[in-house]
C-alpha cells in the first residue's frame, strides 16, 4: 500500500576466521525502515549481490526457492555460502511454514486468467489459463499443439480487461516452428498492431537439451525490467527423447527432465506467469482398446504439469481439445476451429 512502509530488519554479523562463512542474526525491529534487499542477506556483500544478479536472481523468493548446490553452482559462490542465503532468504521473504486455507484462498486470488479468445476452451479451464501453473499441451502431428503457443503468446500482450497479462513472453523454439508471419495474422485477427505484439514476443532456437534448459536461466536474466507474465516451450520432449534412447538412458533423461520442469515452475511462481509447454506422443502398440496415444515423459512430466491438455484433429479442420488432468475441474472436452485469423469457435 503507497505510503506505508516496509518492516525494517537489522542484520548483525559476527565475523569468523573465514570471511565467507559469517554468522549473521537477524533481528526484526520497529516499523519504519526500507524494503530489504538481497544486500541485506548473510555473506551477500557488493560482490555476491553482482554475482546474484548476473545470475537472474534479484528477489528473495528467488533465492528461497533454490536448493544449496544449484545457487552454489549458478551463482559461482561456496555452498555453505548459498545454504546461509536461502535460509535467510526463506525467513525474510515470510516462506516456508503453514497457512491456513483462507490465507492460501485470498493468495489465489493473485492468478490470473489468460484467454484464449475462444469461448469454449475458456470454459474448459474455468475461465482461461492460470498464471503460476505450468499447463502441458499434446497431441498427435498436425493437431494444433503449436497454434495454441502462437495464439497465447499474441493474447498474452493484451490488456488486462481484454483477456490478456499485458505481459511479456519467452518461446522457447525446439523444433523450429515459430513463425513471425502466423503472428501477424492472429494479431490483425484481434486488431492489434503485429510490430508491437512481435516486439514482447522474445524468441530462442534451442539446439539441444542441455541448451534448452540453459536458455531458462537466459530468462532469467533477460526479464530484468521485463513484466514477465508467459514462457513457452514447444516441444519439451523432442531433444530429450531424440537424445536419451534406450531403457538405459531413460533414468538420466528423466532426472534432467525433472530439473528442467521444476525451474520452469520457479519463473511460474516467481514472475506470477504462465508457462506453457507442447509436448510430443508415441503410440501404445500393446493398447487392446481405448486410444493408444500417449505422452512423452512418463509419470514426471504427468505429476509436474497443473493442467493437460489433449489435442486431436476432428472433421472440416476442427480440433478437438481435452481436459484429461487439473488439480480443481472435471474431464472434459470442447470443439473449436483454427483459422487464418487464429483460433476461433
Amino acid at each position: 500500500m503507497a505510503g506505508k512502509a516496509k518492516k525494517k530488519v537489522k542484520i548483525e554479523v559476527e565475523k569468523n576466521q573465514d570471511p565467507q562463512e559469517e554468522a549473521v542474526v537477524m533481528m526484526p525491529q520497529d516499523e519504519e525502515g526500507p524494503e530489504v534487499g538481497i544486500e541485506d542477506l548473510p555473506g551477500v556483500g557488493p560482490a555476491t549481490a553482482e554475482k546474484l544478479r548476473e545470475a537472474g536472481f534479484d528477489e528473495l523468493l528467488a533465492l528461497a526457492v533454490m536448493s544449496p548446490a544449484d545457487l552454489a553452482d549458478q551463482a559461482e559462490i561456496g555452498e555453505a555460502v548459498a545454504s546461509k542465503i536461502i535460509a535467510a532468504s526463506k525467513k525474510m521473504a515470510n516462506i516456508g511454514g503453514f497457512v491456513s486455507g483462507g490465507a492460501l484462498l485470498e493468495r489465489r486470488r493473485e492468478v490470473q486468467k489468460l484467454s484464449s479468445k475462444v469461448q469454449s476452451i475458456d470454459d474448459l479451464l474455468g475461465g482461461g489459463f492460470e498464471t503460476q501453473a505450468l499447463v502441458e499441451v499434446y497431441g498427435a502431428f498436425g493437431s494444433g499443439k503449436t497454434q495454441i503457443g502462437h495464439q497465447l503468446a499474441v493474447n498474452c500482450t493484451l490488456p488486462l480487461e481484454s483477456g490478456g497479462l499485458d505481459g511479456d513472453v519467452f518461446y522457447i523454439d525446439t523444433e523450429d516452428t515459430f513463425r513471425p508471419e502466423r503472428i501477424t495474422q492472429m494479431a490483425r485477427g484481434l486488431d492489434l498492431d503485429p510490430d508491437q505484439v512481435l516486439s514482447r514476443i522474445h524468441v530462442a532456437r534451442a539446439y539441444n537439451s542441455a541448451h534448452q534448459m540453459l536458455l531458462v536461466d537466459e530468462i532469467k536474466r533477460m526479464s530484468k525490467g521485463l513484466d514477465v507474465k508467459m514462457i513457452i516451450v514447444d516441444s519439451l520432449t523432442s531433444h530429450f527423447r531424440a537424445e536419451f534412447i534406450g531403457r538405459g538412458m531413460l533414468a538420466n533423461r528423466q532426472q534432467k527432465l525433472n530439473k528442467h520442469l521444476k525451474e520452469l515452475k520457479q519463473l511460474a511462481d516467481i514472475n506470477n506467469a504462465l508457462v506453457l509447454v507442447t509436448n510430443q506422443v508415441h503410440s501404445k502398440p500393446d493398447a487392446m482398446w481405448g486410444d493408444p496415444t500417449k505422452p512423452i515423459g512418463g509419470h514426471v512430466l504427468a505429476h509436474a504439469s497443473t493442467f493437460r491438455l489433449y489435442l486431436r484433429k476432428a472433421k472440416a479442420g476442427r480440433r478437438i481439445a481435452r481436459l484429461v488432468d487439473s488439480p480443481n475441474l472435471p474431464d472434459g472436452e470442447c470443439v473449436y476451429n483454427v483459422t487464418q485469423e487464429g483460433l476461433r469457435d
